[in-house]
């Protein structure tokens, strides 16, 4: 839990704490650039997977729009052996836990959050309390937010979320939460030693 006299963590994982291998390794798996497999995935089926409405046999069914054939090992490991903390990010972490500050994670994410915590066990550090596929909530919907704050006994103005990604930030402010964008761990530190989270 956050320290009690501090603001109640909420922090992203994917492209905040840990490396997002979407971008980069799951194309070149699929042996197509980026751009491509934007095109040809399915549209909803990856969201469906994040909030535990499809299985992961069910979404290799459909990740491609034209349902073609390809290596459905061959993805799941591109994602699952390139889970990696970000630069700066686990010392943070570390340095958060010895100050008595222990951030709840609020992710996006389908049933595979499970690997990355076999991976990098991140649970050492942080509690994975809100992940989509089990709160059946999305960034940026406000429920998401507001779900978060309600199960750890806080307003929303007594919580700090921390996201790579602009619109969920944007989203917590509109409700009153503080939020900030990660662009590095560096930055996030100064912020959570300016808000009185570290020294």
């Amino acid at each position: 839990m956050a320290s009690p006299d501090g603001p109640a963590l909420l922090f992203d994982v994917l492209g905040t704490l840990v490396h997002d291998p979407f971008f980069d390794e799951v194309p070149r798996a699929l042996g197509m650039e980026l751009e491509e497999l934007l095109r040809l995935k399915h549209p909803t089926s990856w969201v469906e997977f994040e909030l535990g409405d499809l299985t992961e046999d069910e979404l290799l069914a459909r990740f491609f729009a034209d349902g073609r054939r390809f290596d459905h090992a061959a993805l799941a490991r591109s994602f699952t052996e390139n889970f990696r903390f970000l630069d700066g990010v686990e010392p943070l972490l570390q340095e958060l836990g010895a100050r008595g500050a222990r951030p709840h994670l609020l992710s996006n994410y389908p049933v595979w959050f499970e690997r990355i915590e076999e991976r990098l066990r991140l649970s050492r550090y942080a509690d994975w309390s809100f992940v989509s596929c089990r709160t059946r909530l999305r960034k940026p919907d406000p429920e998401a937010y507001l779900h978060a704050a309600r199960s750890l006994g806080r307003s929303p103005g007594e919580c700090l979320l921390v996201d790579d990604v602009a619109r969920n930030v944007a989203a917590a402010a509109r409700l009153g939460m503080p939020a900030f964008r990660f662009t590095g761990a560096a930055p996030l530190r100064r912020e959570l030693a300016r808000r009185g989270v570290l020294r």
